[in-house]
This record gives structure tokens, sequence and C-alpha cells, in this order.
């Protein structure tokens, strides 16, 4: 019993844990929780180490000194909103399986699920308000529309650009240089968007987003007294679905 209790409180010092998770995350969706493991001591291994939260729990059989370890949980939430993972515990039944020893983490992980996006009907009104907007022709280098130029193949672009002809009388790769296509942008009215539930609401109008900036158009959001402008950038993005992913938690 003593050489166990010995060894089994050694299992547990000088080791820490680092989580990390996607900068996005959807209500419905699984996704991969980064958990590392290191073991700070220089003489001894560490042993079946699990880390356990309320609703998950995972293994690391063996780290050894002065080295960490990586292992993924599959967590998935329900509903949008701030979450907290907390009562995360780090936990082992090391060296004879008698009992289980645990240390509990102090620190809660806090981080914001984005609404789920469901596909919509509105998106296709959506796009031919962008069609009778128009579009316009920017002289720098896109990966759509009318050719700007033949160039050197670098390495990462499309295949499909490959110009075969430029190709072929050169002996070298070459590649076609498309002027890129600026949309004029799309301002979402949380208020007039018919749909009485506001879960399926925010759904759609998150769906609706995600499906805009993934074809480069500016997408911009009033909702309540707040207007944020179009924008494509990430951060704009990020911005607009967490402030969905919070809608009405205040009122």
């Amino acid at each position: 019993m003593g050489i166990s209790g010995f060894f089994g409180k050694r299992n547990l010092s000088k080791i820490n844990m680092e989580v990390e998770y996607p900068q996005e995350i959807y209500a419905n969706k699984e996704f991969p929780l980064k958990i590392k493991l290191k073991n700070n001591r220089g003489f001894l291994p560490v042993f079946l180490i699990k880390i356990k939260t309320e609703a998950y729990e995972t293994i690391f059989p063996f780290v050894d000194k002065k080295s960490e370890s990586i292992k993924y949980m599959n967590i998935s939430f329900k509903e949008r909103g701030k979450y907290e993972i907390k009562n995360v515990y780090i936990c082992s039944v090391f060296p004879f399986n008698f009992f289980i020893r645990c240390r509990r983490l102090n620190n809660p992980f806090k981080f914001i699920v984005f609404p789920e996006p469901k596909r919509c009907e509105l998106l296709s009104s959506f796009e031919k308000q962008r069609i009778t907007k128009g579009e316009r022709h920017l002289d720098k280098a896109g990966f759509e529309s009318e050719i700007l130029s033949i160039r050197e193949y670098i390495h990462g672009d499309p295949f499909k650009h490959i110009n075969w002809k430029a190709t072929a009388k050169t002996g070298e790769l070459k590649t076609k240089e498309l002027s890129s296509l600026a949309f004029q942008p799309i301002v979402i009215d949380f208020e007039r968007i018919t749909i009485k539930n506001i879960e399926e609401r925010i759904s759609c109008i998150t769906y609706i987003i995600l499906q805009l900036l993934k074809k480069n158009i500016p997408v911009g959001l009033k909702i309540g007294n707040r207007f944020y402008k179009p924008d494509v950038s990430n951060a704009h993005k990020i911005t607009i679905l967490k402030e969905l992913s919070l809608y009405g938690a205040e009122n």
C-alpha cells in the first residue's frame, strides 16, 4: 500500500496539460479538442494518465521524461452560446490498479459555440440580389473571370489554371493569371428575415453568411442596435458569428 501510494502520487507530479480548440465551433457539429500532456520530470516517465471531464475522457498510456504527448477528444454541444468545460481531472490507477488518484485542474476552459448552420431557401434570394447589383472586375490577381496574363507556374497555383499551350511552347509550366471579381456587398437585417422561430432564423442567417463568404462576397449584419459593415475577412466572420451566438443571452 505504501509503495502504491508513493509511486501513485509521484506519477501525478510535475505534469501539466494544455488544451487547444478550433476557432470555429458550431452547435451539433463534432470538433476535436486537442489535449497536450507534458511530463516535466527529468528522470521518470508517467504512466496510464486519464484526462476526465463530466462527459468525456481520454487516456495517455505513456509519456516519456521531458516530453509531451497529444490526444484528441471529439466533443459536440447541442446549443449555441458560451460554454465552460469545468471539473477537469488528471487521474491514474498507476502502479497497481488499487486506487484511482486524481488531481483537479482549477481553471475551466471557456469558449463560444456558434449557431448550427442550416440550409434555407433565403440564400437564393440573397444570391439574386447580388446578381441584380452586379459585380465589377479588379485588375489584380485572382482565380476567377478574365485572363490578365500568362506567367510561370508557382507552387500552390490551381492545377486547372495551367496553360498547356504556353507550357508546350516553352517547355516550362505556365499559369493563367486571372482578374478577380469584386462583388457588391450584402447586408443581412436580422429583424427583416421572415422566420418566426428565432433559433431557425439564426441558423439560416449563419448558413447564408458562411455560403456568401465562401464566394468572397462581402457580408454585413444589422442586429438590434448594432451594425457590422460588410467585409470578407476571417476576423469579421468570427465577430458576426459571435454576435449571433450570444443573441438573447443578455435579454
